[in-house]
C-alpha cells in the first residue's frame, strides 16, 4: 500500500502561481510512476501532469507550458509548479502513484486539495 499526503492549494488570483507538493509513504519501492489529475464541478477527472521515476514527462494540453512537473526521489514527493493560473485551472487536484505489486499494476489517490483560480 502506498500512502499520498497532499498540499500547497489554495486561492490566488489569475495569474498567480502555486506549488503543489505529494509525498509517498509506505510501498515506495514499487511506484513507477507519479503524476496530478485535477477535476473541476461537473467535469471529468483528467490528467494534468505525470512523470516517471526515469524522469519521463507528459502534461495535459491545456497545461503545457505552464505547469511543470518534478520529482525528488529520495523523498518519494512529486511537485507540481503552476504558473499562470487560470480561472478554468479551478478544481479539486489529486495525487496519484501508478505502480507494481507482485506483478500487478496498481494506482492510487491522495484524498486531494482545492485549487481556485479568481479572474
Amino acid at each position: 500500500q502506498v500512502q499520498l499526503v497532499e498540499s500547497g492549494g489554495g486561492l490566488v488570483q489569475a495569474g498567480g502561481f502555486l506549488r503543489l507538493s505529494c509525498a509517498a509513504s509506505g510501498s515506495v519501492l514499487s511506484i513507477t510512476a507519479m503524476g496530478w489529475s485535477r477535476q473541476a464541478p461537473g467535469k471529468q477527472r483528467e490528467l494534468v501532469a505525470r512523470i516517471t521515476t526515469g524522469g519521463s514527462t507528459i502534461y495535459g494540453d491545456s497545461v503545457k507550458g505552464r505547469f511543470t512537473i518534478s520529482r525528488d526521489n529520495a523523498k518519494n514527493t512529486v511537485y507540481l509548479q503552476m504558473n499562470n493560473l487560470k480561472p478554468e485551472d479551478t478544481g479539486v487536484y489529486y495525487c496519484n502513484v501508478i505502480g507494481v505489486r507482485f506483478g500487478t499494476q496498481y494506482s492510487s489517490w491522495g484524498q486531494g486539495t482545492q485549487v481556485t483560480v479568481s479572474s
